[in-house]
């Protein structure tokens, strides 16, 4: 039986975690361990309660999450935040976080995943943020009509589209997530189309001054490539039995 010891070991050399930057309330890592066995893994986008719950209904030892316990910010630990850690730690619960260094990592990462997804043969390093580049672009002529039937089905649901760009598409843009909101500095590293999960309203009328394709895809289905591959990884290497515990917000 593995221990949380190892797989966590392996997931912070694995994922980086040490030297990839990230926002203060990512926290990522190990969030909450538990008595250290290791039996049934699952991956998850949020670490929220009704996934808690339905992890520990299944009886799951470690849940792997992009958006971890803290993402809110320090909370006092009462209502759902107690019941969150409450029910994890009944259940010996281990629960794991990794938000940039999941969403930049070239084999398991939210953003290459989703560029192979969509047939990109040749990417390139793309939209640098907290000293690092976080997204990937690409050259990969296409009329807008094509691109957005092939992220359709790369995502498995709609596409909202602000078609302020070319018809005709050539250098694509890639941050999965909230990023509609940087269009503007993704415009200036010389991309005609951005794909991204959503973003504030000014972001689409701001595409259309700037002359760009702006793709939202959704925050979460853009970003469950990399938690379900991550968990397929460490079930192949720790031969642990595995599932993704889909919990969509539609955003």
């Amino acid at each position: 039986m593995a221990s949380l010891r190892q797989i966590t070991d392996h997931l912070d050399a694995f994922l980086d975690i040490k030297n990839v930057p990230d926002w203060p309330n990512a926290h990522n890592g190990l969030q909450l361990e538990n008595s250290g066995a290791i039996k049934k893994i699952a991956a998850a986008v949020d670490a929220c309660e009704p996934v808690i719950a339905e992890a520990a209904r299944r009886g799951v030892s470690l849940l792997l999450v992009h958006h971890g316990l803290f993402w809110p910010g320090v909370q006092p630990i009462r209502g759902p935040v107690y019941r969150k850690i409450k029910t994890a730690m009944d259940h010996d619960l281990a629960i794991y976080s990794a938000h940039l260094p999941l969403d930049v990592h070239p084999r398991v990462g939210n953003n290459a995943l989703l560029c192979r997804a969509l047939g990109f043969k040749k990417t390139e390093p793309f939209f640098f943020e907290k000293g690092c580049f976080i997204g990937f672009k690409a050259r990969a002529p296409q009329t807008r009509a094509q691109l957005g039937k092939r992220l359709e089905q790369a995502l498995g649901g709609p596409v909202h589209v602000c078609a302020g760009g070319p018809e005709r598409v050539e250098n694509i843009g890639v941050v999965t997530g909230g990023a509609g909101g940087e269009i503007q500095k993704a415009a200036g590293e010389g991309v005609d189309t951005f794909i991204t999960g959503e973003g504030p309203h000014h972001s689409y009328l701001l595409a259309e001054e700037l002359g760009v394709n702006l793709f939202y895809g959704g925050h979460y289905a853009t970003e469950t490539f990399g938690v379900k591959a991550l968990v397929e990884h460490l079930s192949k290497r720790f031969k642990l039995p595995w599932e993704f515990l889909d919990h969509p917000t539609g955003l």
